[in-house]
């Protein structure tokens, strides 16, 4: 009975060491995971009426029966004209804003490993010279982490060339693939 004992556990002992040695070989790095790759797309060409508009359209009034005309007020003649609308930026221009965030545009890798998506709004507001003065979020993606990355990017741009004061709303898409 020792005899199978031993011859048993001699048995088992080579059976290990040549499992362990043929191993050592798969023992290397094991493979690179797959890259996950994001590609930021510009967004398609903004509409061609503005964004925001004015749903509170003044109503027209019922006629009121004729009554003696009142003299117009003395402060009347002294109001103001209304402050003219801001011209409606051109779509060059729309697009070459868009063109310089995307440059600047970078997906939190936090993000990508969570599997974050959206769109983030940002109203920017440019100086006379075409510099970012500020900018702000119109539309939340939902996710804290992309509206910040948005913004960041958007005050990265620095300047835009041929600009003056104005506010842009610029979307930023972000999307996994």
């Amino acid at each position: 009975m020792p005899a199978r004992l031993a011859l048993a556990f001699a048995l088992s002992v080579v059976l290990h060491a040549v499992l362990l040695f043929a191993g050592a070989d798969s023992r290397r790095a094991p493979p690179a995971p797959p890259r996950l790759e994001a590609r930021l797309r510009l967004p398609p060409a903004p509409p061609a009426e503005p964004l925001l508009k004015n749903t509170l359209a003044a109503e027209p009034e019922p006629a009121k029966p004729a009554a003696k005309p009142l003299p117009p007020p003395p402060s009347a003649a002294k109001t103001p004209a209304a402050a003219p609308k801001p011209a409606p930026t051109p779509v060059r221009e729309l697009r070459a804003a868009q063109k310089k965030l995307a440059q600047h545009q970078y997906y939190p890798p936090e993000a990508i490993a969570a599997g974050l998506e959206g769109e983030v709004r940002l109203l920017v507001l440019l100086d006379a010279d075409g510099q970012v003065s500020d900018v702000q979020i119109a539309a939340s993606s939902g996710h804290r982490i992309l509206d910040a990355a948005a913004q960041r990017a958007a005050f990265a741009m620095g300047s835009l060339p041929g600009s003056s004061r104005r506010e842009l709303i610029l979307p930023v898409v972000f999307r996994l693939r």
